[in-house]
């Protein structure tokens, strides 16, 4: 299935092009700017596009007045159709974030809000009723009208929130389409099972990689990668270490040195791997649990690659690295990882498949380190090493 050889590009398409803040009436033709970074995200290794809100809403796009409608902000139909066309010309899946828990208040349904009830304490977000069968046939509506506009994969956002027997009543199954469910906390495998999607969101390995090198406390990680292997058993994870709600994993670190590692994990690991735009060329930003507290996380991006500071190219061409190793390891979507040493500053992580391996050696002491494994070479203070069997 072509979601196991998945790596997505993720973006927020209002913040990438710089749209204003709020809803706009004239429509202003911004996704054409986003095809100006397609090649940029091949090179990078993506096969994927995975794209933020795009819907017509009041804000920010997770308060969707019109689900059939591009937002005007963005442009119009024709610009997203000819975005699809430019990215499918490329070999590129895409995928839309599909906002279905809570809708604006200006919605044109207020018969199928959920009674007053908000998403999350914001007043501005009223939860749909999932039990309203009008609710359920208009998202299975959206969903089909997108997917015969040539969209590949849905990210279905908040779906924590949504009973997750709704999803499985509602997903069209006739075409290749992959659904992956934001959730944060819980029981994964039970979501998944009870839904009918084929993924969720990792945040639990998400967490564990940054705190584990900022505590400098691999335990931790290895704990973590147990259940992620646990978790195979009946799904393969949606793996990241950043997107558009989190704190960027530059400003996260506490050591700048220990970016390679958490890249390096996320990509020795099972999961379908995305990077959030940006992080690739070492961003830098801190969500805030404010109004407007996302902006630093979900900044304006040039025209065109070639617009970057050169401070960023290193950590693109490091994703490149790491990257190619999982398109000619393309086993590791399904490996399972063992830890073969483990201290609170070194830990060896071995994914494999028959008698396919990668080993991931990483040290956060300040002192070099040989691994009491055969053949393994010192790895020095704060470094990594990455070694395979062919």
């Amino acid at each position: 299935m072509w979601p196991d050889h998945a790596i997505w590009w993720q973006l927020y398409p209002l913040g990438f092009t710089d749209a204003e803040p709020t809803a706009q009436p004239t429509v202003v033709h911004r996704l054409p700017q986003v095809e100006n970074w397609l090649d940029y995200a091949i090179d990078l290794g993506c096969s994927g596009l995975l794209l933020g809100p795009i819907f017509a809403s009041e804000t920010h796009g997770y308060d969707t007045i019109d689900h059939f409608r591009i937002d005007p902000r963005l442009g119009d139909d024709a610009d997203f159709d000819r975005l699809v066309a430019a990215a499918h010309a490329r070999g590129l899946r895409v995928a839309l974030d599909g906002v279905f828990n809570h809708v604006a208040r200006s919605f044109t349904h207020p018969e199928w809000f959920r009674g007053d009830d908000t998403f999350e304490g914001h007043e501005h977000l009223v939860a749909l009723d999932h039990g309203n069968p009008d609710v359920a046939s208009y998202v299975r509506d959206v969903l089909r009208y997108w997917i015969d506009r040539g969209v590949d994969a849905w990210r279905l956002d908040a779906a924590y929130a949504v009973p997750p027997e709704f999803w499985r009543t509602v997903l069209p199954r006739d075409r290749d389409t992959w659904y992956f469910g934001e959730v944060i906390h819980g029981d994964y495998a039970a979501y998944v099972e009870k839904s009918g999607l084929d993924s969720v969101t990792q945040y639990e390995l998400w967490k564990a990689i940054w705190s584990s090198l900022n505590d400098r406390n691999f335990y931790e990680l290895s704990y973590a990668l147990g259940r992620h292997n646990a978790l195979l058993e009946t799904f393969v994870p949606q793996t990241f270490v950043g997107n558009h709600d989190v704190t960027r994993l530059a400003t996260r670190l506490v050591d700048e040195r220990h970016l390679p590692h958490a890249l390096a994990i996320l990509f020795a690991v099972a999961g379908v791997p995305s990077v959030y735009a940006g992080d690739e060329q070492a961003f830098r930003g801190l969500k805030e649990e404010r109004v407007g507290g996302d902006d630093a996380i979900r900044p304006a991006f040039p025209d065109g690659p070639d617009e970057l500071a050169p401070y960023g190219w290193p950590t693109y061409r490091l994703h490149q690295e790491l990257i190619g190793v999982r398109r000619r390891h393309p086993w590791l979507v399904r490996a399972r990882t063992t830890v073969e040493h483990l201290t609170n500053e070194t830990i060896a992580l071995r994914s494999t498949h028959g008698d396919a391996w990668v080993l991931l050696l990483l040290n956060v002491s300040e002192q070099d380190q040989r691994f009491p494994l055969a053949d393994s070479p010192v790895v020095p203070a704060n470094g990594w090493k990455f070694l395979t069997s062919s």
